[in-house]
């Protein structure tokens, strides 16, 4: 018999770290909000939610590995916007920062949940933060939920 582990997403008693770049602060600020609703919808109380806003992209590895480490925080949420422009840039940051924080995750042990956008165009940036449809953040929310409960399952 196969023994198959599957998380789900209850929010009672977690607490959640979420960083958040101001870089593209009119996508982010959506990712952050979704995020935020979605936490709160699944249990999560506003009191054990810190958030943290960075610069850019490209700093939020540091702060959510700072946060992973506190023993209090279950489970990292790292959102940001990262859109192509005219130079390599674009590349150098996108990479930067999901090498960055796929380390956060493993020198934690703990859930670093990637939801940095990273597209072509403003346009797809906002079909990805949607209030109302598509939004990344709350995908991200259940996704740290998702992970906090399938690693306290695998022992």
């Amino acid at each position: 018999m196969v023994m198959t582990f599957e998380g789900k997403p209850g929010g009672k008693g977690k607490r959640i770290g979420i960083v958040a770049a101001k870089f593209n602060d009119f996508v982010t600020r959506r990712l952050l909000d979704g995020c935020l609703k979605e936490l709160l919808k699944h249990g999560v109380r506003e009191a054990d939610i810190t958030v943290a806003r960075v610069p850019g992209s490209l700093e939020i590895p540091l702060v959510a590995l700072r946060l992973a480490k506190k023993k209090n925080i279950h489970a990292v949420i790292c959102l940001g916007a990262v859109i192509r422009g005219e130079t390599s840039h674009f590349d150098l940051v996108a990479q930067g920062a999901a090498g960055g924080i796929a380390h956060a995750a493993l020198a934690s042990g703990k859930p670093v949940i990637f939801g940095v956008l990273a597209t072509d165009t403003v346009g797809q940036a906002n079909k990805r933060s949607d209030e109302k449809k598509v939004n990344k953040g709350r995908d991200a929310a259940i996704d740290a939920l998702e992970m906090i409960d399938l690693m306290a399952r695998i022992k």
